[in-house]
């Protein structure tokens, strides 16, 4: 792929049927934000992001435990707890922290004012990739704590055995492309370049104004 942007006119084109749905289209900052844009233009839908924080296990990070999203939302995953011999105040810190870096992300990256309602909604999750999955799993979990009816997860690349267990939790899973042997999401780009908290600003703005012409 070129950029984050052909990435998300190629999705687009393999989401059209959405439209009649009237879907909100939310992307998971900062990277995920380029592909739903053009997602959004092409379904004539809001764009949004949904900032959520994964809850890593003590000295495995890796390993998500649980997360916490906007809205005070918190998803914890009992079982992997219950293994960890942890309880979820065991990591009272750790939540703490990540709630106060999703306060300051959304002042930062979403200043004008409150979000659209997802309740009852066809919600698109849109990243640039994916990697282990463990974000995703987080955001969709976060998306269906904010009512969310139907999930719709959608992104250019992610290693194919990581597919199964994300159709198990979202409603959908659209991927263009899948490979078994997976490396990093980077390397599937030529342009894989960081995006800054104005590019998402400005995204967001523009298609505010085109959403609402």
């Amino acid at each position: 792929m070129r950029d984050r942007a052909s990435a998300g006119r190629k999705l687009a084109g393999e989401l059209t049927e959405l439209r009649a749905e009237n879907p909100i289209v939310v992307g998971l900052p900062r990277g995920g934000v380029p592909v739903a844009a053009e997602i959004a233009a092409a379904l004539h839908a809001p764009l949004d992001i949904v900032l959520v924080r994964k809850i890593g296990a003590p000295h495995r990070p890796e390993l998500a435990v649980g997360a916490v999203g906007e809205d005070d939302v918190t998803v914890r995953n009992d079982a992997v707890l219950a293994e960890l011999g942890l309880t979820w105040s065991d990591l009272t810190a750790q939540i703490e922290h990540e709630r106060v870096e999703i306060d300051r992300r959304a002042r930062a990256l979403r200043p004008g004012g409150p979000r659209p309602s997802l309740r009852d909604r066809t919600v698109v999750l849109v990243d640039d990739g994916i990697a282990t999955g463990a974000t995703a799993v987080a955001a969709i979990r976060v998306l269906r704590r904010l009512g969310a009816a139907r999930i719709v997860l959608a992104v250019p690349v992610a290693p194919a055995q990581a597919l199964p267990g994300l159709r198990e939790i979202a409603d959908d899973v659209v991927c263009a492309m899948a490979p078994r042997r997976f490396v990093a999401v980077g390397q599937w780009y030529e342009d894989f370049a960081q995006v800054p908290d104005q590019r998402v600003r400005d995204l967001l703005a523009s298609a505010a104004v085109e959403h609402h012409r």
